[in-house]
């Protein structure tokens, strides 16, 4: 499978698959927690609070690791583990595209200076699973 295969087959993954988990570390120990993902070419985004654990943790320490994939059917589940960084985008343009009526339960609207973005970026992406075929890991 060629690295341009293995990226395809990932971007299926993530295109297909919204909510997994973020773990950041505390203290020297992961703290993980169930997120919704979007993905522009291999950069994950994910709306949240800058008020949370999370965002405090990102600051102090950036490096974080994402699970996304599996629908729970069996073994060959295509799943996707990604080691990146971590940081506060507060562009306005992409909080605009990325809102949601739900999050009106959380925030004072778009411009509500609480409602932050994370940009994850992708340092390593392992695909995993893919109908019994070997892991295959790509390095961006």
């Amino acid at each position: 499978m060629t690295v341009k295969d293995v990226k395809e087959k990932i971007a299926k993954v993530l295109e297909n698959n919204k909510i997994g988990t973020l773990a950041t570390i505390e203290g020297n120990k992961p703290n993980s927690r169930y997120m919704t993902f979007f993905n522009d070419d291999l950069t994950l985004y994910t709306p949240t609070s800058k008020e949370t654990h999370k965002t405090e943790e990102i600051e102090k320490n950036s490096n974080v690791h994402i699970l996304l994939g599996y629908d729970g059917k069996g073994f060959g589940d295509s799943y996707v583990e990604i080691e990146g960084t971590a940081e506060i985008y507060e562009d306005q343009k992409m909080k605009n595209e990325l809102w949601e009526d739900e999050f009106e339960h959380w925030f004072d609207g778009k411009d509500d200076p609480n409602y932050i973005i994370l940009k994850i970026t992708p340092s390593q992406i392992r695909l995993m699973n893919e109908k019994g075929q070997k892991p295959q890991t790509v390095t961006v």
